[in-house]
């Protein structure tokens, strides 16, 4: 399987028209799939790992007009039309694993809940060498799948390990209104079920960090004493006054550390329930988060990480969406940057947050600190700390020193 084909595969499956001005009729005709969904997953075949594995390919050696669309200025392959590959590619995986056969369409909608974490392996992606996708699901629960998924690039005589990839879709009925049931996975060996712990693992990890959001609780004692260590850094001692705040040396004031975009939502960035592509948005905010840590150290910073991308609503055709970056952290060579998007409504002029993302990058030299000065920023700084820190938790030490090697050469 290419690349290319996967998106209109997926319209295959789900019956989406290609045309926009057919859209409405398309959703009606889904509408008539709610008979056949499954009244609570006991009625729904167990499938296995293997039935949803998938490979695709992405041919930049050997089909060299597909390069434009991959290529960015450093002569190198833009992350954000991965990002892209990557959430069309989650999707198909999903499908083929509730995949009917006595069914010509799916009754299921499949969508992006989150990215749970992208890891990168390897620091440079060759523009004109092939690309392969691999990836199944790992870990499913009633209404909810975990797929991951594996990148690697043939490069001097063999296929070489990217990046890593995990992430959790839900299902929801022909007209995406309410949750619906999915298979079972039947697990066929220890590894397996390794791999399905591995999922549960993930899953109780998001709940305590949901638990734990600064969003919902206070910081630890250990985190309020940082914060009031950096603000005693920054008071004029000259003054005696708390309002009297001073840049302390080699370090950047929070607010400072900003950039914002717009995108008009059109119909061509639409996904297969006509609303917008979660890889869409996915490049956009990766996008503009880069060039705000680019701005920020003035120079070109390499991907770490990406961590924790949550979908909270739908993004509709149309919509005007606002981005806003914010470097929120910074540790020895490393740029924590955080970039949330709302749609505005020009009628009501209500805002409504749509995503979070969270990227990590690295450069070949130490960076300027951020400071906060309100309690609000505060909070971005310790969130960007905790995302930082899981991070460097999670990633393996040897990756670590490999992207730092490249970054050296």
């Amino acid at each position: 399987l290419l690349v290319s084909p996967v998106r209109n595969r997926l319209r295959e499956i789900v019956g989406a028209s290609t045309n926009w001005k057919d859209h409405q009729q398309a959703l009606a005709e889904r509408a008539s799939l709610s008979q056949y969904l499954a009244q609570s997953q006991d009625e729904l075949p167990a499938k296995t790992m293997k039935d949803s594995a998938v490979e695709a390919h992405l041919p930049l050696g050997s089909q060299p007009a597909l390069r434009e669309k991959y290529l960015n200025y450093h002569n190198s392959v833009r992350f954000g039309r991965i990002l892209e590959d990557l959430d069309s590619l989650a999707v198909l995986i999903c499908y083929s694993h509730t995949w009917n056969k006595e069914l010509k369409r799916s009754p299921l909608s499949i969508v992006t809940a989150l990215v749970d974490k992208i890891d990168l392996r390897k620091n440079i992606i060759y523009p004109d060498c092939d690309i392969k996708f691999t990836g199944h699901v790992t870990w499913v629960g009633k209404t909810s799948i975990e797929a991951k998924m594996h990148m690697s690039q043939y490069h001097d005589g063999a296929y070489t390990n990217v990046l890593d990839a995990t992430f959790v879709m839900v299902a929801r009925d022909p007209e995406n209104k309410r949750a619906a049931f999915i298979n079972p996975l039947k697990l066929e060996s220890p590894e397996e079920e390794a791999i399905f712990q591995q999922g549960e693992i993930n899953k109780t990890r998001r709940v305590e960090l949901s638990t734990a959001s600064l969003l919902k609780v206070a910081p630890t004692a250990e985190e309020r004493t940082l914060i009031h260590n950096l603000f005693l850094n920054t008071l004029d001692t000259q003054t005696v006054s708390f309002r009297s705040r001073i840049l302390p040396p080699n370090s950047v004031w929070m607010e400072d550390c900003k950039m914002k975009g717009l995108e008009i939502c059109h119909p061509q960035e639409r996904n297969i329930f006509n609303r917008i592509f979660g890889g869409f948005l996915m490049r956009k905010a990766y996008e503009l988060g880069w060039a705000n840590a680019c701005a920020f150290v003035g120079c070109r910073p390499t991907l770490v990480a990406v961590d924790d991308i949550i979908f909270r609503k739908p993004v509709e055709i149309g919509s005007l969406l606002l981005l806003s970056s914010q470097v929120c952290y910074t540790e020895g060579m490393h740029i924590q940057v955080r970039v949330h998007t709302e749609v505005l409504d020009p009628l009501t002029r209500q805002h409504s947050t749509t995503n979070v993302f969270h990227f990590t990058f690295c450069i070949d030299n130490d960076i300027p600190s951020v400071v906060p000065q309100s309690y609000g920023e505060s909070m971005l700084y310790l969130d960007g700390k905790r995302h930082f820190d899981e991070t460097m938790r999670t990633l393996p030490h040897q990756t670590l020193q490999k992207l730092y090697l490249t970054l050296l050469v």
